[in-house]
């Protein structure tokens, strides 16, 4: 079930320019000016902050979650593993209050190494930060789209 459209007079926003999400009118060259917004988001930082925050906070649930299940199914989970895991969730929860500082991507991206660095010490460790280093992988990607 759909409603009525409601559409502006002449296509247009407030003081003559196009409505948000279309092209703009040509410029006196006679070519198109550049659209206001590549996205079609209304904030494509915050957004893209947003998608970096929230797999960060996802990693860190599920680093510590990942505890118990490892040390029944896995066995030989040392304290240095633990605290190691522990230290890495930490620098997620961190770094997710940080993502809109410039440099908070690249920390992101290390963390990540480290968290595969971390799979010396338990063989699920690694495996945990292969699956997260693909997953901010493809943030960097989307990341990368939208900001251009």
């Amino acid at each position: 079930m759909t409603g009525p459209v409601e559409e502006r007079p002449g296509g247009a926003g407030q003081e003559g320019r196009p409505a948000e999400g279309r092209e703009s009118a040509a410029v006196p060259g006679g070519e198109p000016a550049p659209a206001e917004r590549r996205s079609g988001l209304r904030n494509p930082e915050k957004a893209v902050r947003g998608l970096g925050a929230g797999t960060l906070a996802l990693e860190a649930l599920v680093l510590l979650l990942a505890i118990q299940p490892i040390r029944v199914i896995g066995g030989d989970l040392s304290g240095a593993a633990i605290g190691a895991i522990v230290a890495l969730a930490v620098a997620c929860v961190v770094l997710a209050g940080r993502m809109g500082r410039p440099w908070a991507w690249h920390a992101g991206t290390v963390l990540q190494g480290l968290l595969m660095l971390s799979g010396l010490l338990h063989w699920s460790l690694l495996v945990l930060g292969v699956m997260f280093a693909l997953v901010w992988a493809y943030a960097l990607h989307v990341r990368r789209v939208i900001l251009g």
